[in-house]
């Protein structure tokens, strides 16, 4: 009864959120009357609707993106018996942000004319991914699993270093702002694409929440029970690693989401998987898009134009994650 309260409570905020956050910005609108234009014929269109229509495609792609990477941080701190697993744990977000860097610094490649860096950036997530799945089947240990991604981070890390060494001064400046992370988006349907990739490995998860529930107790009680390990550990390294793969190669590194929407989720949640990882959805998305509006609206230095969302990000969650620990050592 108390996590059902719980979660009505961050369906409620999440409402709420995504309700008012298409008026405030670094231009304030009247969100009911231009939604009201926007669904009305274009030509009746104003400035203050292409601002709406604008606000609503970032909104969108950021609660998607905030609610995936929630998730698979959820389902990884539980596979990975490690509360410090993030959604980049793994190399995934290093893959891609290797795979976007190439395309984003020679963009008169072959490769680059032809996928273009949100598909670069997902097939070497991807490559990442099935290098870790492949690893996951040949070990049993879970420390084999954490080794693996740290060195995978540090390979596309110094990827990503010796591809800005090689590129043309001229382009850092977007491969930079790429690495800071963003939601901007400039049509809804642009930010909906992203939904299929979100919403698959989700319902797989929530088809195996009673397994990870077991897993999350303890992996020997779970297969006396007659869960297969290592097949519940595969489908969530698989579902965990698609939901970052197709987030970051959308909107590009994104931290501390994964981290801190767990940990805060479980006061209300629980362990129970299912529950768990519906609040760290709703949680997670409602973060970002409160992120994403304090970062179009925050003027800092006299400059009122869009902070990336991953500085805001990382500079909130750090301080957050600081306070939920020293609660969590002082209970």
């Amino acid at each position: 009864m108390r996590s059902r309260g719980f979660l009505l409570g961050l369906a409620a905020i999440a409402t709420l959120s995504v309700g008012f956050a298409p008026s405030w910005g670094s231009v304030s609108i009247d969100a009911l009357a231009e939604g009201k234009r926007w669904l009305g014929p274009r030509d009746t269109w104003t400035s203050s609707t292409r601002i709406f229509e604008l606000r609503l495609a970032r909104i969108a792609l950021a609660f998607l993106a905030g609610g995936a990477l929630a998730c698979a941080g959820a389902v990884l701190q539980t596979l990975l018996r490690n509360g410090l697993a993030t959604p980049f744990t793994l190399g995934v977000a290093s893959a891609g942000s290797f795979g976007a860097f190439l395309v984003l610094a020679f963009p008169t490649a072959w490769f680059a004319i032809h996928l273009g860096a949100t598909f670069s950036a997902l097939a070497f997530a991807l490559g990442s991914l099935a290098l870790v799945l492949a690893l996951a089947r040949r070990s049993q240990r879970v420390d084999s699993l954490l080794l693996a991604g740290i060195t995978l981070n540090f390979l596309f890390g110094a990827g990503v270093m010796l591809v800005r060494y090689l590129a043309d001064p001229l382009r850092l400046a977007a491969m930079e702002r790429w690495m800071l992370g963003s939601v901007e988006a400039l049509y809804l349907s642009e930010s909906l694409s992203l939904l299929p990739w979100v919403a698959a490995p989700l319902l797989l998860l929530l088809l195996f929440a009673n397994e990870l529930d077991q897993l999350a107790f303890d992996e020997n009680l779970a297969a006396t029970r007659g869960v297969s390990v290592t097949r519940v550990r595969n489908i969530g390294l698989l579902a965990a690693g698609l939901l970052t793969a197709s987030v970051v190669a959308r909107t590009g590194p994104i931290g501390f989401i994964g981290l801190l929407v767990p940990h805060a989720v479980r006061f209300g949640t629980g362990l129970q998987h299912r529950q768990l990882l519906i609040g760290c959805f709703l949680a997670g998305g409602t973060l970002l898009v409160l992120a994403d509006l304090l970062a179009r609206s925050v003027s800092i230095g006299g400059r009122s134009s869009e902070l990336p969302v991953g500085i805001l990000t990382a500079l909130v969650g750090g301080p957050c994650f600081l306070a939920l620990l020293l609660r969590r050592s002082t209970r």
